[in-house]
């Protein structure tokens, strides 16, 4: 059995973060480690309060997952501070296997969670990982990318690693799709599913990156672990649960079960 590791953040209410991710890494029959950054106190309605895990515990937990297994590939979400992407950093720079790093900076709706200065030595671990997938605001702040306009594509185009720009909306014969954009160097490749009109969708971008994480460690081609990625999230959403008063979490068991068999 595969192993995957997860650097996330804890989501209290089990949808995000940490939680999400161990099971999108079940839903694709890999085995899941975690790593803990942060710990926060939220549920679909939002957060409430977090608390930053000590830098040198994160590289005990980091040291204690490599000194026992053999992991296949990374999955890096909420980094959270600059003392955490420095240790982070440093583990992986060294390492050869599949990196999925999900910058979680900015919010679907807007909303920056980390300062300036943070957002800038995130940077830093574009050389070492394999797959960045940002939102539409992360790129722009990253990248100054701008959908459909080809002067912002300069920077992404020089970039050492691929590249997903999350959940464009598109409209195409009156039919709403939701469009992921991959970028390796020159190349562009599209991905789409059907837009679903629902609240429930906290979570979507970790498991994103896990269930990416997952299909890398798998053996699957960066393209083939998007385009089944894509399908799974579509399908943990359109099956979802329905549960909270906010942002609801998606079907990460039920989405993986039918994932191969269901055509979309």
């Amino acid at each position: 059995m595969k192993v995957v590791l997860t650097i996330a953040g804890s989501d209290s209410s089990g949808g995000a973060g940490v939680q999400a991710d161990l099971k999108t890494f079940e839903a694709f029959g890999v085995f899941g480690t975690s790593v803990l950054t942060v710990l926060t106190a939220q549920n679909t309605k939002g957060v409430t309060a977090i608390s930053e895990l000590n830098p040198s515990f994160i590289k005990a937990q980091l040291n204690a997952v490599f000194d026992d297994f053999e992991v296949s590939a990374i999955k890096i979400g909420m980094l959270f501070s600059n003392e955490i992407i420095d240790v982070v950093r440093e583990f992986i720079k060294d390492l050869k296997i599949p990196i999925v790093f999900d910058p979680v900076f900015i919010s679907k709706a807007g909303s920056k969670l980390l300062s300036d200065d943070a957002v800038t030595n995130m940077k830093s671990l574009i050389p070492y990982v394999t797959l960045i997938t940002p939102n539409q605001f992360e790129a722009f702040e990253l990248f100054g990318y701008k959908f459909a306009s080809t002067d912002s594509l300069e920077k992404i185009i020089k970039l050492p690693s691929a590249v997903v720009i999350k959940n464009h909306i598109h409209e195409i014969n009156l039919h709403k799709r939701s469009v992921d954009t991959l970028y390796i160097g020159r190349d562009k490749f599209i991905f789409d599913t059907p837009y679903l009109e629902t609240s429930n969708t906290h979570g979507t971008g970790c498991s994103f990156s896990s269930a990416i994480a997952s299909n890398l460690a798998l053996g699957k081609t960066l393209q083939e672990s998007i385009s089944i990625s894509k399908k799974f999230i579509y399908l943990a959403i359109k099956n979802a649960p329905d549960l909270g008063g906010g942002k609801g979490p998606i079907a990460h068991k039920i989405g993986g079960e039918i994932c191969h068999i269901e055509k979309i």
